[in-house]
This record gives structure tokens, C-alpha cells and sequence, in this order.
């Protein structure tokens, strides 16, 4: 692939992910191992979009969420905002010979707005603005490691953790309008995979880094896919084995 082909394609790419409506947030990923845990993270990506998730493991193996996310980009040319809620529950579980592996199932539900606005050159006068409100269900998989690995840094060694997730999403708007005239509603299917890195800095804090992508299983105007999931992060989770996210037997900084 030579370069012009490479510019051309992240032109596209950067292009269509800014013409949805719908703005993905940081999939809730909480490595729950037991009962009574608590685990609480914020997320930003480059866009400036913003992801609050929390979790609290009820038992050994069910946990309920809440999760968040918030945006307000202004630029010259182009607004964008946009605000969710979501709630959910599901199953978790440790496996291997070492109870180091989490397997989490999670299902909820959300709503959300969104509010694009285009603008002249000035910045001034509006040319159109595009309002929504939104539904949203899903359905994710979550496969996590506390694997026996650290990264030596500054002469000290932070253990890593791996995970994974997948996502599958259905929003379906409630309310659309363009200049403040009722258009067709539309909806989509999203499926996002995302793959995550933590590094411990203490027994309950983290830092993670997040990335993935979503596609649409419909084709739509507005409720496109493209936005991919590109943060940084901060985690805390409280109680659970081991701290429920590091090996008992690795140094902490």
C-alpha cells in the first residue's frame, strides 16, 4: 500500500467516524472475581468523549452496572454533544487452575441525545442542526487475564492484565429532527469488539488502555458506525480476590 492510498484511507476513516449520531462509549470491563466488589472507572478518548462505568458484584457470580458517557465538542465548523445513561446486570465467573481468568457476561439497557450542528465559516450562523433521542440494549462478553506478567519501568515493575470484550449493540431513536422538523427515525446494530491493556499502579488502582472499532449491520444515514473506541483510563476496584485485579504474589510499586 503505497502513501497516498494510506492518506486517502484515514481521510475516510476520520471522515466517517465523525457522521454518526451515535457515539459509542468504553464498554464496562470491571474483572469482577467475588462477592461484594466494587469497581469504578473513568474513561477519555481522543474526541474528548467521556466514560463513567461502575459495577458491584451482589454475589460470587451476578453483578449489576451503571455506566455513562458525555461529550461537548465545539469547533468552528461543526458542533457535537451528545449524553448516555445505561444500567444492566449479569454473570461472572474465575476459571483455570489458577482462578485468573474472568469470563463476564453482561445485558442492559440506555438512553441517550445526541445534538450535531453545522456552521458557516465564521462560526456564527447555523446551517443546520440535527437533534435525537435514543434507546439503546446490548448485550457484551467479557474475557479477561491477571496474567503473570509486568513491564519494568523507572526500576519498578507494574503488573499487566489483558481483556477483551464484544459488544453488541441496538439503538433505535425515539425522537429526530433536522432544523426542528420531524424526520424518518432510524436504528442500527453495532457490534464492537474492544481490547483492553491495565497496568497496576497500586493493589486497587489502574490505568487502562482501551481500543476497538464498531460496525453497523445496517445501512443508515445517520445512526452510522464508524466512531471506534480509542481512551485512556483510570480503575479502582475494591474487595475481591486478590484485590481483583493483581497477583498476590507480584511486587506493587
Amino acid at each position: 500500500m503505497n502513501k497516498s492510498t494510506i492518506i486517502i484511507s484515514l481521510s475516510l476513516f476520520i471522515l466517517s467516524s465523525c457522521s454518526s449520531l451515535y457515539m459509542p462509549n468504553v464498554p464496562n470491563t470491571p474483572m469482577l472475581s467475588s462477592k461484594n466488589e466494587l469497581h469504578a472507572a473513568a474513561h477519555i478518548s481522543l474526541k474528548g468523549n467521556t466514560s463513567f462505568n461502575s459495577a458491584y458484584a451482589v454475589s460470587d457470580h451476578f453483578a449489576i452496572l451503571l455506566n455513562g458517557s458525555i461529550m461537548n465538542n465545539d469547533k468552528n465548523r461543526k458542533d457535537f454533544s451528545h449524553n448516555l445513561l445505561e444500567t444492566g446486570a449479569g454473570y461472572f465467573t474465575t476459571l483455570g487452575p489458577d482462578k485468573n481468568r474472568i469470563l463476564e457476561i453482561y445485558g442492559g439497557f440506555g438512553k441517550g441525545n445526541s445534538e450535531r450542528i453545522y456552521k458557516q465559516d465564521s462560526g456564527t450562523l447555523i446551517e443546520e442542526r440535527q437533534e435525537t433521542s435514543f434507546g439503546k440494549t446490548f448485550l457484551q462478553v467479557n474475557y479477561s487475564s491477571k496474567r503473570m506478567k509486568t513491564l519494568n519501568l523507572f526500576g519498578a515493575r507494574f503488573p499487566l492484565n489483558y481483556g477483551t470484550a464484544l459488544r453488541i449493540s441496538h439503538v433505535k431513536m425515539n425522537k429526530f429532527t433536522i432544523n426542528d422538523l420531524a424526520q424518518v427515525k432510524e436504528d442500527n446494530i453495532f457490534v464492537e469488539p474492544v481490547f483492553f491493556t491495565r497496568m497496576a499502579i497500586s493493589r486497587t488502582v489502574q490505568l487502562q488502555y482501551t481500543s476497538g472499532s464498531n460496525f453497523g449491520l445496517k445501512n443508515r444515514k445517520f445512526l452510522t458506525a464508524g466512531s471506534s473506541v480509542l481512551s485512556v483510563g483510570l480503575v479502582i476496584n475494591v474487595g475481591g480476590k486478590n484485590n481483583a485485579s493483581t497477583p498476590a504474589n507480584t511486587p506493587i510499586p
